[in-house]
């Protein structure tokens, strides 16, 4: 039986008298395409900060290729091999779509970010940039415009790009989809569909259709409790699920 390559273990997060994930555990086996669902303010977000150590648990423990990471700082999950994506695109936007990634790849190479102006200007940096780039289906002729410049679905392929420029053994992504048009949606769908099964991902979406048609496993969150985990079939037959979830998604 393969191990997971992340273990998250009755994890628990208050802010004052808030409970964002109380009692979280879920797994992400290799290869797994994981989906985590669940309605605005049910811990999603607040869930994926802590496994990437930007928010300190107050109970529970996060295990990351069977080693234990719960105390780690997020450099140094990071240099593991933990990648993520975030709602709103963290990108520098007075420089192009190519350097920003060349800044990964450099990172990756354990020179951090101190000579970012650097990057591009640099081959050995620029080759995996524009391989990053290709497997995210940003056109070159995109790749030298200004972040500013690009529409926000390039901005999300860009950030993708970004991710997968670390080289990651998991991919965290928080709502890749968010603010995307119908194309721009399949789009991306696609380009994480080619993903699936060469690298593990964790992925928080509300889109349903692109949820129910990627994911291998999928756990569903409210008011920070995990209520239900299972394949995609058994999550849309879950009668817990439909009464919390997925009636009101259908709804709209």
């Amino acid at each position: 039986m393969a191990e997971p390559v992340l273990s998250v273990q009755h994890l628990m997060k208050r802010f004052g008298g808030l409970t964002a994930t109380d009692d979280l555990s879920l797994e992400v086996m290799p290869g797994e395409l994981h989906a985590l669902i669940g309605p605005n303010g049910a811990g999603k977000t607040t869930a994926i900060g802590q496994i990437m150590g930007e928010i300190r648990p107050d109970a529970g423990r996060i295990l990351f290729l069977g080693e234990e990471i719960t105390r780690l700082s997020t450099p140094a999950r990071v240099r593991r091999g933990l990648s993520r994506s975030f709602q709103i695109t963290q990108l520098l936007e007075d420089d192009t779509a190519e350097a920003n990634v060349a800044l990964a790849v450099q990172a990756r190479a354990g020179h951090g970010f101190r000579f970012w102006r650097d990057a591009s200007r640099d081959a050995r940096l620029l080759e995996p940039a524009g391989a990053a780039l290709d497997q995210v289906g940003l056109p070159p002729a995109r790749w030298n415009l200004p972040v500013a410049d690009l529409s926000h679905g390039e901005r999300k392929q860009l950030e993708l790009a970004v991710a997968l420029a670390t080289g990651p053994r998991l991919l965290l992504l928080d709502e890749p989809m968010a603010g995307l048009g119908a194309s721009e949606s399949l789009r991306m769908t696609e380009v994480l569909r080619a993903l699936k099964g060469r690298i593990p991902i964790l992925l928080v979406e509300h889109d349903m259709d692109a949820v129910f048609s990627l994911a291998d496993r999928i756990s569903v969150l409210v008011y920070g409790h995990c209520i239900a985990s299972g394949t995609p079939a058994q999550i849309r037959a879950d009668p817990q699920v439909r009464a919390a979830y997925l009636s009101e998604e259908e709804a709209v």
